[in-house]
């Protein structure tokens, strides 16, 4: 990915298709388990943004950039902001549910809720390692938390999910 960074650096518009190729597939899926249903929005408009900011940079900074935590920066703040306004925003209820098949299988909806019982940095720092599979020194930068604090949440997190899992199995 290194290397990316220098021909973007060069060549722009040439080369970004391949950072989207690069990353698409585990910016969706770790924003899928971060946002739910608004991944691919978010991960759409992180791109948008990534392309926007390396253009608008000199060659010499994009060179030298780290772009996978770079880019998952931008998920998160996108992803914060897109909380925020849905947190300002009156929801609507659904009064009736019938005939209508569930839209995930049911590990998937178990994990999504036990992720959600997380604090969102323990999810986020869980999500980042085990979901998208970054290092830990690059969670910290996508986070702009502490190495120490990023590994704290993330073994923190896995158990709280253990110990949830294991509560399930007493029921």
């Amino acid at each position: 990915m290194d290397n990316l960074s220098v021909r973007l650096s060069q060549n722009l518009d040439r080369w970004f298709p391949e950072l989207v190729r690069a990353l698409e597939h585990e910016l969706f899926s770790g924003l899928r388990s971060l946002a739910g249903a608004d991944a691919e929005d978010l991960a759409q408009e992180t791109f948008v943004r990534a392309y926007q900011a390396l253009g608008s940079y000199p060659a010499n900074r994009v060179a030298t950039m780290s772009l996978r935590p770079w880019i998952w920066t931008i998920a998160l703040n996108l992803g914060r902001n897109h909380r925020r306004a849905l947190n300002r925003r009156p929801r609507a209820v659904e009064l009736e549910d019938y005939g209508r098949p569930d839209p995930e299988p049911v590990d998937a909806v178990a994990w999504e809720t036990r992720l959600r019982k997380l604090s969102v940095p323990i999810r986020r720092a869980v999500v980042l390692r085990h979901v998208v599979g970054l290092d830990y020194d690059e969670i910290a930068t996508a986070l702009g938390r502490p190495l120490g604090t990023v590994k704290a949440d993330v073994h923190r997190g896995l158990d709280r999910l253990r110990t949830m899992m294991e509560e399930e199995d007493e029921r």
